[in-house]
């Protein structure tokens, strides 16, 4: 892959390393902007000059896979170039939960990701809002993990529990934990980074005390748990309008063979989106590559984590 220079993108990095940079956007919690930062990410990169290849693990819902064939028809329809991923339909072993099974699916994922960050600058991963082996495995392979975060406490309590009085930690959430021993686990088998960063999407523009406690909490946890806080998307209907098109925030009007202007919604949406991105500091460094490389080592170390009892559902 060339090296690319920074060219007044949203992005803070002088070029990718050989192998790419691994995004995964994770949340046990459905509805909490996941797909959505996802594309909006794919997009950004893409625009950035970049080459991205996507996987969708929701094997249910298949948002991202959706958005991106809406986005292929949609150019094809108005005749006109968007931005386009390499998208890889990662298919499971049917229905059959047995030790083996799920192991050749995990053998059958890392080979997957080992081959497309070989060809791509970036892999973005979607996980679906549930517990799998697989939503696991990808959280491990992550180089930056993004977990979008509704501005609520049932959407904080993903991550951890609160005391009803004091709004103390008196706890960490299963997918809290799962990370946080992901990480571990990378740092102890290649000294390895997993860059944590919890978005936090649809804001109010208007400060409340609970707004103002929930943050507390958040910034308490992440001093805990080591996970940087950025900024996500709003509350906005443009990021639904946009999916049966394939269009986001980031596209242009007259480019994508929309009418009319680009409205104040539409600027707004796309700064929240470009002030995401630069928060996410992608890519890391060329550290990526040590860690792309190093993921043999981690694969033969993890069978027994991925094996038996580790492997279905808690």
């Amino acid at each position: 892959m060339a090296d690319r220079q920074g060219d007044g993108k949203p992005f803070d990095a002088e070029c990718v390393s050989e192998s790419g940079h691994v995004v995964v956007c994770g949340n046990e919690k459905g509805g909490s902007g996941k797909t959505t930062t996802a594309i909006h990410i794919v997009v950004a990169l893409l625009k950035a000059g970049f080459s991205v290849a996507t996987i969708d693990l929701d094997m249910r819902q298949k948002s991202l896979d959706r958005h991106i064939a809406n986005r292929a028809a949609w150019a094809r329809k108005c005749g006109v170039s968007l931005e386009l991923p390499t998208r890889y339909d990662f298919v499971t072993r049917e229905l059959d939960s047995t030790i083996e099974t799920n192991f050749q699916d995990f053998a059958a994922f890392v080979r997957v990701v080992d081959e497309l960050e070989r060809d791509h600058d970036f892999v973005v991963i979607d996980t679906p809002g549930s517990d799998s082996y697989l939503m696991r495995l990808a959280h491990s392979m992550a180089d930056t993990l993004v977990t979008p975060l509704n501005d609520s406490f049932v959407d904080f309590d993903v991550l951890g529990q609160v005391d009803p009085e004091n709004y103390e930690i008196e706890g960490f959430s299963h997918y809290a934990s799962m990370v946080r021993d992901a990480r571990r686990q990378r740092r102890e088998d290649h000294d390895g980074l997993i860059d944590w960063v919890v978005v936090r999407n649809r804001v109010s523009p208007l400060a409340s005390r609970n707004s103002m406690s929930l943050l507390a909490c958040v910034k308490q946890l992440s001093m805990q748990l080591g996970f940087r806080i950025a900024d996500g998307i709003g509350e906005r209907m443009i990021f639904r309008e946009y999916f049966p098109k394939g269009l986001t925030a980031l596209d242009e009007f007259d480019v994508v063979g929309l009418e009319g202007r680009t409205t104040r919604s539409h600027l707004a949406a796309r700064d929240e989106v470009n002030k995401l991105i630069r928060m996410l500091r992608l890519p890391i460094d060329a550290q990526s590559r040590k860690l792309a490389l190093s993921r043999g080592t981690w694969l033969s170390k993890s069978r027994e984590l991925y094996s038996g009892n580790e492997l279905h559902h808690h």
